[in-house]
């Protein structure tokens, strides 16, 4: 972090708290990232960009009010802005019903940086872009490859007028890859991403391993059949369980949905008002846990300054909890969980799942899948689509199998998968002894819209749903 701009986070603290306010935050924000396209063997651009900035949020009679300043100069450049900032809040006060209260935090003064054993760089992400390119284009049937690696070297700042001065500097390494197989008048893809907070070692040897995975399924799923529409048993791997739990756990389990503050543009929660219910079997327990290491959740502090801990959400099917940050915390009487970003300092922060994962079980997958009679087992996380209150879903993979008495036969292509959140919650019956985090990273909320990264995931799981292809 620039010693400028940390200066100048803090001059807007002591300012803020000089003007009347009732509470402000400040983070600086500096951000370099370095990607690369690769398209069948032509490197198509190398690409750097840096930005940093600050972002202010504060209260004052009550009502919030933000502003975001670009690579600040001075603080001349800002002490009008800030102003304006301060008089926006009181013209809010005047038509809001509610005031804010915020939930009492720690007073937190830390410096943290997150480990990086191989130091990122445009040479060597050309490199293993190039090699798994290589590997794709090398598979039979494969027309098409697109490789895009890049990394992110981050410096955060926060500070507030409650005394908290937290840094944390950190780096994110992922690649995504896109295998494109077309045969006789049919085309199939599959894609993948790897990389998580740290440097090289995130992608190194993984990045080539998914490379000759997702070629080979593309390749295959050419001479692949579509599926009859049935209800039947699905055993799901763990890369399409975590888009299952981003989507009808994660998302409904954010307290600003569950209070209906995003029904506008982001929908709610269907499970409103049953903290204490049985809403799944007993062999549901979710948490979100931002402590997970190496993972693109992985956080000490979030953009309130909360120190982050493990949260239970679901424990043997009884929801408990909600991610909650320091104003729905007051209206909970519940303690913040640490789930309060920002996609940068340009926006107010929201709660967002930091790496939200469905607990894993203690049944081998190999006997998981044995024990079905008739049904499929589902792979890779595809396109979502969810109701308004999370509660009818439908999620297509990349490729299924069929499984028939006990064993894994027909590859099946072009595969939904469809059910409603109670239903298929209270029929899992099964969770693998397995565990796996993957990298999420274009998670959208709010308006205006932020993209966020973060980790979802869990362990092999087994229950009733609805299977059908659409060409």
């Amino acid at each position: 972090m620039e010693e400028r701009l940390q200066d100048l986070t803090d001059k807007i603290i002591r300012y803020a708290d000089k003007s009347g306010v009732q509470y402000c935050d400040a983070r600086a924000e500096q951000q370099l990232k370095k990607s690369i396209l690769i398209e069948n063997g032509e490197i198509e651009h190398v690409r750097n960009s840096e930005d940093k900035g600050i972002g202010v949020r504060l209260i004052k009679n009550g009502s919030w009010s933000f502003c975001s300043i670009t690579n600040p100069k001075s603080f001349d450049e800002i002490k009008e802005i800030l102003d304006n900032t301060i008089k926006n809040s009181e013209h809010i006060h005047s038509y809001q019903k509610n005031k804010i209260n915020l939930y009492k935090n720690s007073i937190n003064k830390k410096q943290i940086n997150f480990p990086v054993l191989k130091k990122p760089g445009i040479n060597e992400l050309i490199e293993i872009g190039l090699e798994c390119d290589k590997i794709i284009k090398n598979t039979a049937k494969i027309t098409k490859s697109i490789i895009n690696p890049y990394y992110t070297i981050n410096s955060k700042y926060f500070t507030n007028t409650e005394g908290s001065e937290i840094l944390q500097n950190f780096t994110d390494v992922i690649i995504e890859m896109v295998a494109t197989a077309h045969e006789s008048g049919q085309t199939q893809s599959v894609n993948i991403t790897e990389g998580g907070r740290g440097g090289l070692e995130r992608i190194s040897n993984k990045a080539q391993q998914s490379a000759t995975h997702i070629s080979k399924k593309a390749s295959q799923l050419i001479s692949a059949k579509p599926v009859k529409e049935e209800t039947t048993t699905v055993v799901m791997n763990p890369d399409f369980v975590s888009l299952l739990t981003h989507e009808i756990l994660g998302h409904p389990s954010e307290a600003d949905r569950v209070l209906g503050k995003e029904m506008a543009w982001a929908g709610g929660a269907w499970w409103k008002g049953k903290i204490g219910e049985k809403i799944g079997s007993e062999n549901l327990n979710v948490f979100d846990d931002p402590t997970i290491k190496e993972s693109l959740g992985w956080y000490y502090f979030d953009d309130e300054g909360v120190k982050t801990k493990k949260t239970s959400l679901i424990e043997k099917g009884i929801l408990k909890n909600h991610m909650q940050n320091r104003e729905t915390s007051e209206v909970f009487n519940t303690a913040p969980t640490g789930n309060m970003r920002a996609t940068n300092y340009r926006y107010m922060p929201l709660i967002r799942m930091a790496c939200t994962c469905i607990a894993n079980g203690d049944q081998k997958v190999d006997e998981i899948i044995k024990d079905v009679k008739n049904g499929y087992y589902i792979s890779n996380m595809k396109i979502p689509s969810i109701d308004m209150k999370r509660h009818n879903w439908s999620i297509s993979c990349q490729y299924a199998q069929k499984i028939e008495n006990g064993e894994l036969t027909d590859l099946q292509r072009d595969v939904i998968v469809m059910g409603t959140a109670p239903e298929f919650f209270n029929s899992i019956n099964a969770c693998g002894n397995d565990f796996t985090v993957r990298p999420i990273t274009n998670c959208g909320k709010g308006d205006p819209m932020q993209s966020m990264i973060m980790g979802n995931g869990g362990p092999t799981i087994r229950g009733t749903a609805t299977v059908k292809s659409v060409n």
